[in-house]
């Protein structure tokens, strides 16, 4: 793939770039109507491209209402257009809440149309979405996010879940978007230590646990990750970064057990996107995700156990 002379970087550090290290994103958009070819296709590369597959007046209508909520808290600077989300330096951003509340036109990409479409026909049947939407506003010259599979957040319910990343806007190589690490979806054997892990889980026995059950540490010292390094992880797991330069109306979907992180921005432009998650209807859901207050990784998601 042709990433022109700009040096690609993930946590600040120089992703290698060769042919046998970085790769393009599969479009499977011409397998959107074709429920079998969709599962087959997800199965063998744990994740689906669907180029152009959205509305695009659709996602500026979101970028837009996200934009405008970026200037009316001071995120923005106010000498460029709200829609080109010029972040000011230091001014940080609203929290999810923030962004997502009672975002109209958000909510109509995410979770109506050709989107809740597309999960029926992968999932053959209907479709319940979480609750809780995670909306990315990465500042200029923001890190990427580490690398990690999204089973340890949300893995109490169905693992039968999966994930939609929507940029917001386009998205070239130097904004810093989404790396999916080719093939990992099937090694879970060898993650299974880590796949098996929950954040919000804790042990009642260790010294810290009065602490987080009073709500005074969260973590619990572990965020998630699977690395700190983009780079060593894909040499000990093989396969290749895949990316690409997203435009409006691409959507990529993938499962719970995919490895994927992201580039970092380059830019002095906000990189918005959207994480939404979509399984069937009719099997286990995580309790952490839904409701109209859902918990999450508070005090009330926190789950006790004996190490």
């Amino acid at each position: 793939m042709s990433t022109t002379d700009l040096a690609l970087t993930s946590l600040r550090l120089p992703l290698d770039t060769s042919a046998g290290a970085l790769g393009e994103l599969r479009s499977s958009t011409e397998l959107a109507d074709d429920p079998e070819a969709l599962g087959k296709r997800m199965r063998e590369e744990g994740y689906l491209f669907m180029r152009g597959y959205l509305d695009a007046d659709e996602v500026l209508a979101a970028r837009a209402e996200v934009t405008r909520r970026l200037a009316e808290c001071g995120a923005l600077e106010e000498d460029h257009p709200e829609i080109e989300a010029v972040s000011k330096p230091g001014a940080g951003a609203p929290g999810f809440e923030g962004l997502t509340k009672e975002n109209v036109p958000l909510k109509r990409l995410l979770y109506g149309g050709r989107m809740m479409a597309l999960y029926e026909r992968l999932l053959g049947g209907a479709v319940r979405h979480y609750d809780f939407t995670w909306l990315r506003a990465v500042e200029g010259g923001g890190r990427g996010t580490y690398p990690h599979c999204d089973v340890v957040y949300m893995g109490r319910g169905t693992r039968n879940l999966f994930t939609a990343w929507t940029p917001l806007g386009d998205v070239p190589f130097d904004l810093g978007g989404l790396m999916i690490l080719e093939g990992s979806h099937h090694k879970a054997p060898r993650l299974r230590k880590y796949l098996g892990r929950d954040v919000d889980a804790y042990c009642t026995n260790y010294p810290d646990a009065a602490e987080i059950e009073a709500g005074r540490k969260g973590w619990q010292n572990w965020d998630g990750r699977l690395s700190s390094d983009p780079v060593t992880l894909r040499e000990k797991l093989g396969g290749r970064w895949l990316t690409t330069e997203f435009r409006a109306g691409d959507v990529v979907t993938f499962t719970m057990a995919t490895v994927h992180a992201s580039m970092d921005n380059q830019t002095n432009r906000f990189r918005l996107s959207s994480d939404s998650r979509y399984q069937l209807a009719s099997e286990p859901i995580d309790e952490r995700w839904i409701g109209e207050k859902p918990v999450g990784h508070g005090l009330a998601g926190k789950r006790g156990k004996i190490c």
